[in-house]
């Protein structure tokens, strides 16, 4: 099969989605499918092909995570799909590219699938001033629809994707198909132990402290903010905890600032951004992960760090209920108290005791492989084969 996907970033920029589709074309490629990727390119003023990827002219937008924005219609990156002549195509952004990869599955009559990684409500004021975000709101939702609607299946992360779809009035049902992770970087024998304790070194971590970890771009939606406010009303000054924020982002100062207002600088460690490759080292530096935010799908930092070996404490979020299983691969924690109660828990397990929840919860990572990735969408994909042929059939036999 030939599969073309369709997103605003890709290598050498590193976000959750850019993860995802690389994982999914390796996956692909192992079962022996052949892959195009389509994407933005800031630097280029001309389409060009390279090592697989079809780079596409685009504006910059530095306010949007440094996007890329191309043109929707190009009639040379028409022609070259129509060389490359997909069994389908994939699109996993909404912009220039993702509408184009919309437009060109119409074009050329192939099934269109369709992932929204992406809780968007919760990213406008980004773009807009508050007092627009209502409007902003409903436009992008009757778009969202809209695109939607005209592919042949629909896939997400979570079933907050379904949710969202409802939302925005979509009459359709999404394949939930989660996040991968690449288990050959993230897995507990390629950490570089002496890089890891060099880490805890440089921030002036003890060998009797617990270090726990968050990672993800820094901007309201991931919830940092909670987090400081829950762990500055429990974590006490005796307490042998340390809190390390991995990643930059928009809020990085204010959260900075906040944790000296909070009168918790002291154990709370902004690492700033981190290069990908570098995070198993910082995992390796920890014990725990934790998370306050509602709005990720399918966290693929967190399944890396899980991956690792790390437990997870992750805020209760009916909507991403079975991601994290009391015991089994981290906690679930309803407020702060709760969450400090954990902390001093895991805290106070024997190494037996911990030894045995963190093979648990490698183990319930090794269904996320890039193989099963690819597995499981091909079925999607050929189901979309079959729902396109069966609704041009119907159209034929309606004249």
């Amino acid at each position: 099969m030939k599969i073309a996907l369709f997103t605003e970033t890709y290598l050498p920029y590193i976000n959750g989605v850019v993860t995802h589709v690389k994982a999914l074309r390796d996956g692909l490629e192992k079962l022996g499918h052949e892959v195009l990727v389509v994407t933005a390119d800031t630097k280029t003023y001309h389409h060009y092909l390279e090592d697989g990827v079809l780079y596409c002219p685009a504006a910059e937008l530095k306010r949007i995570y440094n996007f890329g924005l191309a043109s929707p219609v190009s009639l040379r990156r028409l022609q070259m799909l129509k060389k490359f002549n997909p069994d389908v195509i994939h699109i996993h952004n909404e912009f220039g590219v993702g509408l184009s990869g919309s437009l060109i599955a119409h074009q050329l009559k192939i099934p269109l699938v369709y992932t929204l990684h992406t809780m968007y409500d919760d990213y406008l004021y980004y773009i807009v001033p508050k007092r627009m975000v209502p409007l902003l709101k409903r436009i992008a939702h009757r778009y969202l629809r809209t695109l939607a609607n005209k592919a042949n299946a629909l896939t997400g992360p979570s079933m907050k994707v379904q949710e969202f779809f409802d939302e925005c009035g979509v009459k359709k049902s999404i394949s939930v198909v989660p996040n991968p992770v690449e288990l050959d970087i993230f897995s507990p024998s390629a950490i570089d132990l002496a890089s890891s304790q060099a880490i805890r070194k440089r921030y002036g971590v003890k060998d009797t402290e617990m270090l726990v970890a968050f990672c993800g771009r820094l901007g309201r939606e991931k919830s940092v903010d909670c987090l400081l406010n829950n762990w500055a009303q429990t974590v006490q000054k005796t307490d042998s905890f340390k809190l390390l924020i991995l990643g930059g982002g928009p809020c990085l100062e204010d959260l900075q600032q906040q944790a000296q207002e909070l009168g918790i600088a002291d154990q709370v460690i902004f690492t700033g951004a981190v290069d990908h490759k570098e995070l198993p080292a910082y995992y390796g530096a920890c014990q725990l992960y934790i998370t306050a935010s509602l709005s990720d799908t399918n966290s693929i930092s967190m399944k890396e760090a899980m991956a690792t070996g790390l437990p997870v404490l992750h805020i209760h979020d009916p909507l991403n209920a079975g991601q994290i299983v009391d015991g089994v691969n981290g906690f679930v924690y309803q407020d702060a108290e709760e969450m400090y109660h954990i902390l001093k828990k895991y805290e106070g397990m024997t190494l037996e005791e911990r030894e045995k929840l963190i093979a648990s919860v490698i183990n319930s990572m090794k269904i996320y492989s890039c193989e099963a990735l690819a597995q499981y969408l091909v079925k999607v994909y050929e189901n979309a084969i079959l729902e396109k042929a069966s609704s041009r059939s119907s159209r034929f036999s309606r004249r």
